[in-house]
């Protein structure tokens, strides 16, 4: 089987706007749900509103992976789910390292999503001594001073970043010189990388203050309404205290 490491998705090459992309896997998530109910077709209309966008954005979107659907017919499910998963570069295997085995890093291991998305959980590296050789997952954790070898013997191109916001950078250095292209990043911090080095950032705790944003919001115009002063506005204006790193671990969805 391929690997991530010699095969890289077509996206880029034909064109197809990273907006577009960034909204596949939600077309693919919908897909495959109806998939497993063995839904054979479904209209531009009824994907879109299980995908969260409008119709007129999604026939676009389809329109760059030249699939235009039939007219009174719709879309032939499982089809357009090895369509996607071909743009998307799934058709193919990608192992993968998580660095930084904590509370974050073990449960993005235990994560069943990776495998069923052609994601391989290649390793598990951890500085810490006392974790080296213990399973995760059912994977033994490996010491951070084989990094590179462990990369270069997996052939891994892509990373996940879950340590501490002040050993990210170094990590994500080793990671780059050793040959990855493509990171993860669940560290609360901004990596910097070489052209040519894919980021994607994940912070939990950003999301989850742009979350009190919107409550605050909604609390103020229901106070409005009713005539009277908001009473989450002291509780809101806190969400960003705090040291970071704090957040519980959740799964990706």
């Amino acid at each position: 089987m391929a690997t991530g490491r010699t095969h890289r998705p077509a996206t880029r090459s034909r064109g197809i706007p990273e907006a577009t992309v960034a909204r596949l896997p939600l077309y693919l998530r919908a897909l495959t749900a109806l998939s497993e109910r063995s839904v054979p077709t479904v209209s531009s209309e009824e994907l879109a509103a299980a995908a969260g966008v409008n119709s007129a954005k999604l026939r676009k979107d389809f329109s760059y992976l030249g699939s235009y659907g039939t007219r009174g017919v719709g879309y032939d499910v499982e089809y357009l789910v090895y369509q996607i998963s071909r743009e998307l570069g799934l058709t193919q295997d990608w192992p993968v390292v998580i660095v930084g085995i904590g509370n974050l890093g073990a449960a993005l291991a235990n994560y069943g999503g990776f495998a069923s998305r052609g994601f391989r959980v290649a390793a598990l590296i951890d500085a810490d001594p006392t974790m080296a050789g213990k399973p995760v997952a059912g994977i033994p954790v490996q010491h951070a001073d084989d990094l590179e070898k462990i990369i270069q013997d997996n052939g891994v191109s892509i990373g996940v970043i879950a340590t501490p916001a002040g050993a990210a950078q170094a990590v994500c250095d080793r990671l780059v010189a050793a040959g990855v292209t493509s990171i993860l990043n669940f560290a609360p911090t901004v990596l910097s990388v070489p052209e040519g080095v894919d980021v994607r950032k994940v912070d939990l705790s950003i999301e989850l203050q742009i979350l009190a944003f919107h409550e605050q919001r909604k609390a103020g115009e229901e106070a409005a309404s009713d005539g009277g002063v908001p009473t989450t506005a002291a509780r809101s204006e806190s969400t960003d205290q705090g040291p970071d790193g704090d957040m519980p671990a959740v799964m990706p969805a």
